[in-house]
């Protein structure tokens, strides 16, 4: 089954993602961390997704993705995205190439918390120096107050509240209209994601083995 799971930052998709693909043996993706990883290298994307808080063109972003995915998930089956796609022309551009490899996407997760619960989460949200490991002083506090490798925890300038405040909005801006096509395309589930992590875990579990009936 190939899994799309979407919410605003800090709803806990990246922890429930996780989980699932723990759980159903999926391959997971995680749009953050993986363009991080291209910025660092990159300056020019870098300028952008760090240093201005926008987005990378949806068609770059794609192809990104795209190969991405056909190196490490060569079947295109049993994979979950975290956080792709965003935006409305993303979600065409990813279910008309996995159609082209006879391919869909089966089901997609919407995490829904409000904004004043994102900008408190994200405020609370921590990040390890050394490891990358990210923890939330509020939802999930590292064990001792530090990290288990004994690396530095600090804040990313993303979840600074003025960075916090535009990235919703972009959200929304972008994500709105993706959500309803995704509702039309009948592949749309609703969660509320303000709840403790186990009971949402329980019911995503319980959604997918439901959907595959």
């Amino acid at each position: 089954m190939n899994i799309i799971i979407l919410g605003p930052q800090a709803s806990g998709k990246g922890t429930q993602a996780k989980l699932l693909s723990e759980g159903l043996g999926l391959f997971y993706f995680e749009s953050g961390n993986f363009l991080r990883e291209k910025a660092e290298r990159d300056p020019r994307i870098d300028e952008i997704i760090n240093k201005r808080g926008e987005l990378l063109p949806d068609e770059e972003t794609f192809n990104l993705v795209r190969d991405y995915l056909k190196e490490k998930v060569p079947t295109l089956d049993n994979f979950i995205l975290d956080g792709y796609p965003r935006s409305l022309k993303q979600y065409q551009l990813l279910i008309d190439w996995l159609k082209e490899e006879g391919k869909k996407i089966d089901l997609a997760i919407l995490l829904n918390i409000s904004d004043q619960e994102a900008v408190r989460r994200l405020s609370a949200r921590v990040v390890c120096e050394k490891c990358g490991s990210v923890y939330n002083l509020i939802t999930n506090p590292p064990p001792g107050g530090k990290c288990q490798c004994g690396g530095n925890l600090t804040q990313r300038p993303d979840d600074r509240p003025e960075a916090i405040e535009k990235r919703l909005q972009t959200y929304h801006a972008t994500t709105a209209p993706l959500i309803e096509v995704l509702k039309k395309d009948g592949i749309l589930v609703e969660v509320d994601g303000e709840r403790p992590i186990a009971v949402i875990s329980d019911d995503l579990l319980k959604i997918v083995a439901g959907h595959g009936e």
